[in-house]
């Protein structure tokens, strides 16, 4: 137990985590070398479009394949200050059409719905990537699903499988029970109901060492189990790879996986998928307001090749033409049919 406490403490720091993933580059040849051979190196963007902002750690679950290492015990929330620097940067910039709102579990921030009615009220189209078992944690959140109706929001949602025993060894004890409840509270306010335009996508991340399966017969899969079982109607299914970071780093490395699974993923390397990583549409901005070419490279500190690397600095065409930074978790988001916070991309 001790010796798992100090393999966990030392994946809390980012420079340790990446000197897990370069090693033995005989192996695991290195992700820009497979980019440069297919003639995307350097990844550059398509412009960027979307706005991914981590409004907080703190978490109502501690999740084993989380890459952000959220819950209860995370301090790290973003400020009133930080969330009107981004509203300012949307105002200024009507090409910013969609705004990602993640944590840890995002309704936790004191200023959640504050923010999502300042950013609905300069247009643009809000996700929210909400746990589900928030909905049930407490009373203050329980008017949730009428909240994300009245402001027409896009709800996206984990849940590892269709039945309890595979979510809750993923996620906690009861989380698959209240995640049904939540659901069928969505539903009832018309999310996932065909003709209601209100969107309630649900995410799949493998539970072991392994890719998802193809993310189509999958999303059938669900659809006919949570029917049958439940009653559960929902519009999209996004099967997102666990990329070799931070807990499921850790989780990787204490079962004797990550060999394996890295070579996994390099043997899986998809130019098509490549093409259509996230990165190249995307900035995300974490808590503190800082900008990283994605919400994984944000869990590592890699915060963007340019010289406004924070919201109050903000310089869209600088960054329309930046360098994206690659590394070897790269691998997890262009293997098979690839993976991104919106599913597969190939």
């Amino acid at each position: 137990m001790k010796s798992l406490k100090a393999l966990a403490n030392k994946l809390a720091d980012t420079d340790y985590q990446l000197e897990v993933l370069q090693r033995e580059p005989e192996r695991f040849p290195s992700f820009e070398e497979q980019l440069k051979t297919i003639g995307l190196f350097p990844l550059k963007p398509t412009g960027v479009e979307v706005f991914q902002i981590n409004i907080g750690k703190m978490c109502n679950q501690v999740c084993k394949h989380c890459h952000v290492d959220a819950g209860p015990d995370r301090k790290e929330i973003m400020t009133q200050e930080t969330m009107q620097q981004c509203l300012d940067v949307l105002a200024a910039n009507p090409s910013l059409q969609t705004v990602d709102l993640t944590g840890g579990a995002p309704e936790m921030n004191p200023n959640f719905r504050w923010f999502v009615e300042g950013i609905k009220a300069l247009d643009r189209h809000v996700i929210v990537r909400c746990n589900l078992t928030i909905i049930r944690a407490n009373k203050k959140f329980y008017d949730l699903p009428e909240f994300y109706k009245k402001h027409d929001i896009e709800v996206v949602s984990s849940l590892p499988f269709y039945t309890q025993d595979r979510t809750d060894r993923q996620r906690g004890d009861g989380v698959f029970e209240d995640s049904i409840k939540a659901l069928q509270m969505l539903n009832e306010v018309g999310y996932g109901k065909e003709g209601t335009g209100l969107l309630l996508n649900l995410v799949y991340n493998p539970a072991g060492a392994f890719l998802p399966p193809p993310q189509e017969g999958l999303k059938a899969e669900y659809k006919k189990a949570l029917k049958q079982d439940f009653d559960i109607e929902f519009n999209d299914l996004f099967a997102i790879t666990n990329l070799p970071i931070s807990r499921y780093l850790d989780y990787l490395l204490v079962s004797g996986n990550y060999e394996d699974y890295m070579q996994k993923l390099i043997t899986a390397f998809n130019p098509a998928a490549a093409v259509g990583v996230m990165c190249r549409d995307t900035i995300s901005i974490d808590w503190e307001g800082y900008l990283y070419d994605c919400d994984f490279n944000q869990m590592l500190n890699l915060k963007v090749e340019s010289k406004g690397k924070h919201i109050s600095d903000f310089h869209l065409e600088e960054l329309n033409q930046r360098s994206i930074i690659v590394n070897q978790h790269c691998y997890g988001c262009t293997a098979g049919a690839g993976s991104s916070c919106g599913g597969t991309t190939a």
